[in-house]
């Protein structure tokens, strides 16, 4: 069983910037393919940025390209995502997110953190 916990949500005016971390539980961390996603009110869940199990790729939605940066420290088993420039569309509870199995994109999670909210004001 893997544990992710986010922190660093919270409020910040349009162009600021936050960066959120996830720490997770175990000993295999360097194994998973971490990512980032997020859901505003009244909409789906979505991709919003993803890091292969060894680091060496990165995987962006369009939305956020140019603004958010995700890294990973195997470690302090730790995924961040910084993110710059943000607008009130980034508006939304974001959660970190693990799959199993070197794999080099997060597509098909097996475990979820409970979510962080990051609100931006105009």
């Amino acid at each position: 069983q893997v544990q992710l916990v986010e922190s660093g949500g919270g409020l910040v005016q349009a162009g600021g910037s936050l960066r959120l971390s996830c720490a997770a539980s175990g000993r295999t961390f360097g194994s998973y393919a971490m990512g980032w996603f997020r859901q505003a009110p009244g909409k789906e869940r979505e991709f919003v940025a993803g890091v292969s199990w060894g680091g060496r790729s990165t995987y962006y939605a369009d939305s956020v390209k140019g603004r958010f940066t995700i890294s990973r420290d195997n470690a302090k088993n730790t995924v961040y995502l910084q993110m710059n420039s943000l607008k009130p569309e980034d508006t939304a509870v974001y959660y970190c997110a693990a799959e199993t199995g070197y794999v080099r994109k997060i597509t098909t999670p097996d475990y979820w953190g409970q979510g962080t909210q990051v609100t931006v004001s105009s």
